[in-house]
């Protein structure tokens, strides 16, 4: 028996709320795998207070052992090591003599078919929702003081969720939280309405999208995926604050009573495009910026992005305008709007920016070949005009004309919303475009330019949560319609 592969992703105890994820893959005989996974969280207090849980998985189901009780760490690290070594050796020593009646028979296997194997065997069942699916919730975090210029859009669309569905909005502070319900009664709105529900959980930022929680389908049960964050790789300054950001997956698990798997790989939920059947969509260049993850490979992304959501196919697009400081996140130039049709955006004689300009022209028209040749059918969202002109008075863009590029639009349970231009000739023709994409949903045009100053619009503001339903919604039977 030797240990063929192992992934440590924390080992030892983390102060405070941490959550610590080990796993390793053990084979005997070239191909008895089995998978050891072990969680525990901490708290504040002279004795840890631990709950572990170990699988073993092998091709033919799955055994699970889990208790909690508290323990100090040194004695958790004995019991853990016990437990892998008794249920790994009983595991392997139960099946070798099958293996070895299946050797006996003279079939060669090759390497390529035991790697086939071998991630058949590891696969887990697993689904990120696609946006338009069912939602429980749409999360949002108000802005605090350096970010009170977006309130009046906060507001905004904060009335447009409630009227829909239920609105978990996070505060840092019980100022904030009183700051947010006067822009709420002030834009003619209700604070203490029935779908609204206040939480006082810390945070840095108004971005929900990117360090909120990635919600996941796992084995028939709904989960949390806590990717890191660190502010899009330091690209807005060394001094911006993000660890409260960081730790809200966390938090939201902790409120929701859902578990929280950490992945240890830096990257932003806004650069993630679901078609929730067996595809994601992204950016190369975000999740491979070298100041969010030195050194990683597009093979290892591939590979982890696989592994993580459970889709069969990842579609890369690449490049970035100079000016994009997220490094030219996927929900500003392609989204899903069904399983097989993307939208990408275009630039026109009447915008800015120029189809194959050698700048963000030319990285839509690369990422509407790249998708057509992945096999989706494309659709071209079209740029027909600028902003009016945009004075912010947190950045520097005083006097700047925005291209009207209305992709970063949410989807929510019989709604959309995407940011509006000020601009009504194209406003409308978005609007039109938008209620062709989604039939049956009404859409709002929410102007939100100080938003995009800042980098982004609603659905960077936001965050959707899957309706219990989609866990257990069959992927192969969906229509489109």
């Amino acid at each position: 028996m030797t240990v063929c592969h192992q992934l440590v992703e924390g080992l030892a105890p983390w102060p405070f709320d941490a959550v610590i994820h080990t796993s390793a893959l053990v084979k005997a005989n070239g191909q008895c795998l089995y998978r050891f996974i072990g969680f525990w969280t901490t708290s504040v207090c002279r004795f840890k207070v631990a709950t572990m849980a170990f699988a073993v998985k092998t091709g033919e189901g799955l055994m699970m052992i889990s208790f909690g009780k508290s323990f100090t760490w040194s004695a958790l690290r004995i019991i853990s090591a016990f437990l892998f070594v008794t249920i790994v050796t009983s595991g392997c020593l139960a099946s070798r003599d099958s293996l070895e009646a299946d050797a006996g028979k003279g079939e060669e296997v090759s390497a390529a078919s035991t790697t086939q194997a071998i991630e058949k065997r590891i696969s887990v069942a697993r689904r990120v929702p696609a946006e338009w699916e069912a939602q429980e919730a749409i999360w949002l975090q108000w802005p605090g003081r350096y970010e009170k210029e977006h309130e009046d859009s906060f507001a905004e669309m904060s009335m447009v969720i409630a009227r829909y569905q239920k609105l978990y909005i996070l505060h840092d502070s019980n100022g904030i939280r009183d700051d947010a319900r006067k822009a709420i009664s002030k834009a003619g709105g209700n604070p203490d309405h029935n779908n609204i529900v206040w939480l006082p959980i810390r945070n840095n930022s108004a971005w929900m999208r990117d360090n909120g929680p990635v919600f996941i389908v796992e084995e028939g049960e709904m989960r949390i995926q806590n990717w890191e964050f660190d502010a899009w790789g330091g690209a807005f300054g060394s001094d911006i604050p993000y660890g409260r950001d960081n730790r809200v997956p966390k938090a939201v698990g902790l409120y929701l009573d859902l578990p929280v798997d950490l992945v240890g790989i830096v990257h932003e939920r806004g650069n993630l495009e679901f078609n929730g059947v067996d595809t994601v969509m992204l950016n190369w260049s975000t999740i491979g910026d070298r100041h969010r993850n030195p050194g990683y490979t597009r093979a290892q992304a591939e590979a982890d992005l696989k592994y993580y959501f459970g889709v069969s196919r990842v579609v890369f697009i690449e490049g970035y305008s100079q000016y994009d400081k997220t490094k030219g996140h996927i929900d500003g130039i392609a989204r899903f709007i069904n399983p097989t049709t993307v939208v990408v955006v275009q630039c026109t004689s009447g915008s800015k920016c120029k189809p194959d300009d050698g700048k963000k022209g030319s990285v839509f028209e690369a990422a509407a070949k790249a998708i057509s040749a992945a096999g989706f059918t494309v659709i071209r969202e079209p740029i027909e005009g600028t902003s009016r002109r945009f004075v912010s008075e947190r950045t520097s863009s005083q006097g700047y004309k925005f291209d009207t590029n209305y992709m970063n639009w949410i989807v929510g349970n019989g709604f959309v919303i995407a940011v509006g231009f000020d601009n009504a000739e194209t406003d409308a023709a978005a609007k039109s475009r938008l209620e062709s994409y989604f039939p049956g949903r009404d859409v709002h045009m929410i102007e939100m330019l100080r938003s995009w100053a800042a980098g982004g619009g609603a659905h960077c503001h936001t965050n959707d949560q899957p309706a219990v339903s989609t866990i257990t919604f069959n992927p192969e039977s969906y229509s489109d319609g």
